[in-house]
């Protein structure tokens, strides 16, 4: 597809390329223009329809957002901010730099540049800084038939209708029905009486990682964010909240290879970058390995007067790493599933030595075993050997 794509585009043949791609997925169109160069992309840019490139811009990298915004007109940018959903618009500012937010900020009304303001300050990772404010609302007093009115009239400029969320005068958090239930339920019947209040929520400054668990536990779509006096502005959708648990397991397996998390993906980041990630952690190892070695220089007339021994450094120092290396990966990603906290690190600790003590003992048994069979050392070398893996292990 790209191949023929990249042909039409040579051959100028604009509308069949048009054709093309409004046959397709706008995950899919997004994927298409990352492979183009920038003078391709462009142009694909501006031959699709205002609300489809809309959607494919939220889709594609930071890098070539910020070169299609550097790009196009202000009439242009004016265009694809209206079709883009609030949230995604506040998604990509807070990775541009000062020039593409300015014109951003620009070419969009009032309304709209307060409400982008107001996102850009919750802090960084808040439950305020992904939230979208594209949701129905509905009143008590409303009935069934008056509410499926409301959702008709205004559903299609917001970004789920799924769960709609009962509001009072002062937009103070009442309740929650589903489109589900008004379908079901007879046209009469008041919001009041059918809505849901046992309610789960979000402030404004709550961190990401703690709404995605939220998620999680509860098998949600949706999730209402409210301020301190319990006002409803806004819902964290399931469509972010993939993206966050992504970024977040992202995360965890660089602080388990002992790196600092990366922004970009690995492709996207140059050498300088990756190194300077893996430096620092590859330092502090480096450093306790000469510390090892130091203790070992220490008791170099011990291991010459038995050298047989030195010939088991190797095994026991891979094998307590081993060991260190998987209960390290099993605590850090308990911690990010939200299964083990800081106030269990006692209970963490009791736990793993048990389990130490139990592959300690297993290890140490079938190695004594092994080396009876097959070695022809004394038996006093064997359980020296077999009683130091049992601690390494532990320890």
């Amino acid at each position: 597809m790209d191949d023929f794509l990249i042909e039409l585009l040579n051959n100028k043949k604009y509308l069949k390329v048009r054709n093309e791609l409004m046959q397709m997925n706008i995950v899919d169109i997004a994927q298409v223009l990352e492979e183009l160069n920038r003078e391709q992309l462009l142009i694909i840019f501006r031959i699709l329809p205002k609300e489809i490139a809309a959607g494919v811009f939220s889709h594609i990298p930071n890098d070539l957002q910020q070169y299609i915004i550097e790009s196009i007109t202000d009439r242009e940018t004016t265009s694809i901010v209206e079709k883009l959903f609030l949230d995604d618009t506040v998604d990509f500012l807070e990775e541009m730099p000062s020039n593409v937010v300015k014109k951003v900020l620009k070419n969009t009304d009032e309304e709209t540049r307060r409400l982008i303001n107001q996102f850009l300050n919750y802090p960084e990772d808040s439950a305020g800084s992904i939230m979208t404010i594209e949701f129905v609302d509905l009143k008590k007093h409303m009935t069934v038939g008056e509410a499926l009115a409301h959702i008709k009239a205004t559903g299609v400029d917001k970004e789920t209708i799924n769960n709609c969320y009962v509001i009072d005068q002062t937009r103070r958090l009442e309740g929650v029905v589903s489109i589900r239930k008004l379908i079901l339920c007879d046209s009469d019947e008041k919001i009041g009486d059918i809505m849901s209040k046992d309610i789960l929520s979000a402030n404004t400054l709550d961190d990401q990682e703690k709404i995605a668990l939220l998620f999680k536990k509860y098998d949600l779509t949706t999730l209402p964010v409210v301020d301190n006096e319990n006002r409803l502005v806004g819902i964290v959708t399931i469509d972010d909240i993939v993206d966050i648990i992504d970024e977040e397991n992202t995360e965890d397996l660089h602080k388990m290879a002992a790196m600092q998390p990366m922004e970009d993906e690995y492709l996207k980041t140059n050498a300088f970058v990756l190194a300077k990630h893996r430096i620092v952690w590859l330092l502090v190892l480096m450093l306790s390995a000469t510390f090892t070695g130091s203790i070992i220089q220490k008791y170099e007339g011990a291991l010459q007067s038995a050298v047989i021994l030195a010939t088991f450094i190797p095994m026991l120092m891979d094998t307590g790493g081993n060991s260190g290396s998987q209960s390290s990966t099993l605590i850090i990603r308990g911690m990010a599933l939200g299964e083990i906290s800081t106030s269990d690190i006692f209970q963490v600790l009791f736990k793993e030595v048990k389990v130490g003590v139990i592959t300690g003992s297993v290890l140490a048994a079938v190695n004594f075993l092994r080396l009876m069979l097959f070695s022809k050392l004394d038996t006093l070398v064997n359980l020296t050997v077999c009683l130091t893996l049992f601690f390494t292990v532990v320890i």
